[in-house]
């Protein structure tokens, strides 16, 4: 099953992905919807000191936008946050650094975070690659099986599909959207995926065509008429699952999901 998944998605992934994808899609894109300023909203964009983070953070502080940038590394945070700044003319940008692979610095960055600022948008990216992975909860640290990347990656994507669902059940009042940006041509792609980008090449799509609906959704009056809780691409709800790949979730397998996140934030308070 694994292998129709993968030779699906690569199928659809020539077809969607790519950048002949994003420019045929784009024919139906109203060139209006990102024509907004946001002055006195504050934004927080992880990862924002490349790729489609940094794209992101700058077309945000273009149109005078609070950006928080939340990094790893901090002189690539620095360099990313002066760009950004310079090229904008936007100081109203924060550099946050955070390990987001340690839990407990999380918290503690967001506890700090709620005492000091407001904020109105957090961006969150997942991917199509979600698409050959069904929901696993037995074994969310690769304990049971050989480790690999590609596949851990893509199962937390489809983690992140499933609790925005159930998060948009459950917070009516707050909008949840996630998406796929597509096959972007980003420093870690080239790092992560050096195979995959060699043989892509010209097809891969630019960092700003990846961010494109990123930004509609964090901006765009049009994405708040969609119905909370969809995965986009393109600027358009897509499916979360290929046809006959078994992906479905149940709903208890969905709860399961969420009562472990849950146990694993009281643990790391």
């Amino acid at each position: 099953m694994l292998l129709y998944r993968s030779a699906a998605w690569f199928a659809k992934g020539l077809r969607e992905y790519t950048k002949s994808g994003y420019e045929s899609a784009s024919k139906d894109f109203d060139p209006d919807d990102l024509e907004v300023q946001v002055p006195g909203r504050a934004f927080m964009v992880t990862g924002g000191n490349s790729g489609i983070g940094k794209a992101t953070a700058m077309e945000i502080a273009k149109r005078g936008g609070t950006v928080h940038l939340v990094c790893r590394d901090p002189s690539r945070a620095e360099g990313a946050r002066a760009e950004i700044m310079e090229e904008s003319g936007n100081q109203n940008i924060f550099l946050h650094i955070v390990d987001l692979s340690v839990p407990k610095s999380i918290w503690k960055f967001v506890e700090n975070f709620k005492q000091e600022h407001t904020l109105n948008v957090l961006i969150t990216v997942s991917s199509g690659g979600m698409l050959v992975q069904k929901l696993n909860t037995d074994d969310l640290q690769s304990e049971r099986t050989a480790f690999d990347g590609t596949m851990v990656y893509a199962q937390n994507k489809r983690q992140q599909v499933v609790l925005t669902e159930r998060w948009a059940q459950a917070h009516p009042a707050i909008h949840f959207s996630c998406m796929h940006p597509g096959w972007v041509d980003t420093p870690g792609v080239r790092l992560s995926m050096p195979g995959f980008h060699a043989r892509m090449g010209a097809r891969l799509r630019s960092e700003a065509q990846g961010a494109d609906t990123v930004l509609w959704l964090a901006l765009a009056p049009a994405a708040t008429a969609q119905p909370s809780g969809c995965f986009f691409q393109d600027r358009k709800p897509a499916p979360t699952h290929l046809p006959l790949a078994r992906t479905s979730s149940s709903p208890a397998e969905e709860e399961k999901l969420v009562e472990i996140l849950e146990e694993l934030a009281r643990r790391f308070k």
